[in-house]
């Protein structure tokens, strides 16, 4: 049976078994959350264990952006990455996997986007430090 993304009213189907991610990360959760949101969650950190440095810098970039929303240099940075060469090819697979994420974090409450960074952070040390650099490095910036 398809999923429901809380994004958009499109059926979302997705193979069987989930993709392996280590139950440490995914069962640790001490915030009660929807399946859904668990599942799509538990996708995301997949996909992030198989994108290239320059597609983690890219997810990156995003991630700042909605973890500092209120910032102009986020988004200014993030309008920079837009470029309309290429346009008449389809989107590679990790393009497609960040604008799904991209939906689905959207659709999560508050609680849920910080469980996201918190199993994010258990499985991604070098990330959450270049995550958090990324953040500070916004203070002060308007």
């Amino acid at each position: 049976m398809p999923l429901e993304s809380p994004c958009s009213s499109m059926p979302l189907s997705f193979p069987s078994p989930l993709p392996s991610v280590p139950d440490s990360i995914t069962n640790s959760s001490p915030l009660p959350m929807s399946y859904v949101t668990s599942q799509e969650i538990k996708y995301i950190l997949h996909w992030f264990t198989s994108w290239s440095d320059p597609q983690r810098d890219r997810f990156l970039q995003d991630l700042v952006a909605k973890a500092v929303p209120g910032k102009l240099q986020p988004l200014l940075e993030g309008l920079e990455q837009l470029s309309v060469s290429g346009a008449d090819r389809p989107p590679c697979i990790s393009e497609c996997e960040l604008h799904l994420g991209d939906q689905w974090f959207r659709g999560w409450a508050e609680q849920e986007c910080n469980e996201f960074v918190r199993q994010l952070e258990v499985s991604e040390a070098d990330f959450k430090a270049k995550f958090y650099q990324a953040v500070a490095a916004t203070a002060g910036k308007d």
